[in-house]
């Protein structure tokens, strides 16, 4: 969450922050569509699920690297996970008083973190279903079977050996997907909460790159 003019601890201003730059707010929709996608729209196991996974990977890897070479807001040291500051901002917050902060506030940023977490492990439970075969592969062997070719199913049998982990896998990537949908309504929550105790709209930015309507 960004900031805008406010007083200082010496009676001055603080400079309100860039707005949002287009690859952390593309980064975020495109998270954002990709959960939507394969949490309410697409079949869990289809090729669109696995497509989506892959570019979840890649969407996740880029905002990340970005996050160390980024501008100053979208780096990790404008937001490091503080809990005992997020708590500070959370109290501040039911008494109508968050401060501003340039880049996401303590609790935003723990959400973040959380966010990211959980994506991560999604992605890898995910990879250790499919054996990190790719979504073409998979598409492949699939209208294979459907035209009557049941060779390769003979490497799927093959596969079939870590069977146990890969339960374990599903199970462990199940959960964390409902967990994620929880943070996720959480997080949007929160913007809500917070838009209305700074009497601004946090949302603008991420969508515009703009403060003003």
């Amino acid at each position: 969450m960004t900031d805008a003019r406010q007083p200082g601890k010496e009676g001055g201003a603080v400079a309100p922050p860039d707005p949002w730059d287009p690859l952390v707010r593309v980064t975020h929709w495109l998270i954002a569509l990709a959960v939507l996608l394969n949490a309410v729209l697409d079949e869990g196991g289809s090729a669109l699920h696995v497509w989506v996974g892959w570019m979840v990977l890649a969407v996740l890897a880029i905002r990340l690297l970005w996050g160390v070479i980024g501008p100053a807001e979208a780096r990790f040291s404008a937001f490091p996970p503080a809990p005992r500051a997020a708590l500070r901002h959370m109290k501040a917050l039911l008494r109508g008083r968050p401060r501003e902060h340039r880049s996401h506030n303590p609790a935003g940023a723990l959400m973040v973190y959380a966010l990211w977490a959980c994506l991560a492990l999604i992605s890898v439970t995910g990879l250790v279903m499919t054996d990190a075969r790719s979504p073409v592969t998979i598409a492949e062997e699939k209208a294979a079977v459907a035209a009557g070719d049941w060779s390769v199913l003979a490497s799927a049998d093959d596969r079939a050996e870590n069977g146990e982990i890969k339960e374990i896998a599903e199970e462990v990537h199940e959960v964390l997907a409902n967990l994620l949908l929880l943070l996720a309504a959480v997080h949007v929550a929160g913007v809500a909460v917070e838009s209305r105790a700074l009497g601004r709209n946090l949302l603008r930015p991420m969508l515009t790159g703009s403060r003003r309507g």
